[in-house]
């Protein structure tokens, strides 16, 4: 638990839950069973998983998003593609320039004068080479697609980039895309006799032995609300479903529909 996936495969022994927010933008871990596949670079959350790797080196999901980054960042969008069209025009126009103010440097303003010529050449050279025009493009387009895919964003292309200043909607196909990432305990809704404050101490309780994201949400949620968390007298952790506990001499169950079904509840 807890480690990185080192490989893209397929799950041959084990059940676990995999954290895959760095692929899907999605919180919360998805479980995994044999037969199951699983993406390099992803999280394993809890449990064992035995692997069959299957896509390794550059032909893992991991390396075909950095080689979309990569050719993002080394496309060219349309605003660069003109800024090298007027740079290909200007630079000859600026050598002849250059060139005719040595000449008449040398032959008319200071006849026989190499050295101020030829620093007269170089300065309409320096005052007027398009550089900044040859190098802003590139740098920005670099730059840009790099801070987003620090924040998860990626970019096919230099032109998606420029593009995005005349976005007037964005359009979310899932949640947990503009989140934090993380599960967080916002409402703790009471079933029959239980009390809110009592319903979250025990569950608290018995995910403190969890290392699942849930768990460790319940536990500091409980926390931030300043109640006492009682002690963990058992735990045993039910793959994929939830978790069983003893708690002030009590089971608890915190977990999926299908543990409580298991469990008769």
């Amino acid at each position: 638990p807890g480690e990185r996936i080192p490989v893209d495969g397929e799950v041959v022994e084990g059940r676990s839950a995999v954290d895959e927010s760095m692929i899907t933008g999605e919180s919360l871990p998805v479980d995994k069973n044999p037969g199951d596949s699983v993406t390099g670079a992803t999280v394993n959350s809890n449990g064992f998983l035995k692997i069959k790797a299957v896509n390794v080196g550059k032909d893992t999901a991991l390396s075909h998003i950095i080689k979309i980054v990569e050719e993002a960042q080394g496309s060219k969008a349309p605003i660069q593609r003109l800024a090298d069209q007027i740079s290909g025009i200007f630079v000859p126009i600026v050598l002849g320039i250059a060139v005719l103010t040595f000449l008449i440097w040398y032959l008319w303003a200071a006849p026989g004068d190499f050295a101020d010529a030829i620093s007269k050449f170089i300065a309409v050279l320096v005052i007027a080479c398009p550089c900044a025009l040859g190098l802003a493009t590139p740098t920005s387009i670099m730059a840009g697609s790099g801070r987003a895919a620090e924040f998860g964003i990626l970019f096919k292309g230099g032109e998606h980039l420029e593009k995005t200043h005349r976005l007037d909607t964005i359009v979310l196909d899932k949640t947990g895309t503009v989140t934090n990432g993380k599960p967080r305990l916002t409402d703790a809704i009471p079933f029959g006799r239980f009390e809110e404050t009592e319903l979250l101490q025990f569950a608290a309780a018995a995910e403190t032995g969890s290392e699942h994201p849930l768990g460790e949400a319940i536990v500091a949620g409980v926390k931030e609300k300043g109640l006492e968390i009682p002690k963990l007298e058992r735990f045993e952790a039910k793959i994929g479903a939830g978790i069983l506990a003893e708690v002030g001499g009590k089971t608890v169950l915190v977990g999926t529909r299908k543990l409580m079904e298991s469990e008769q509840v």
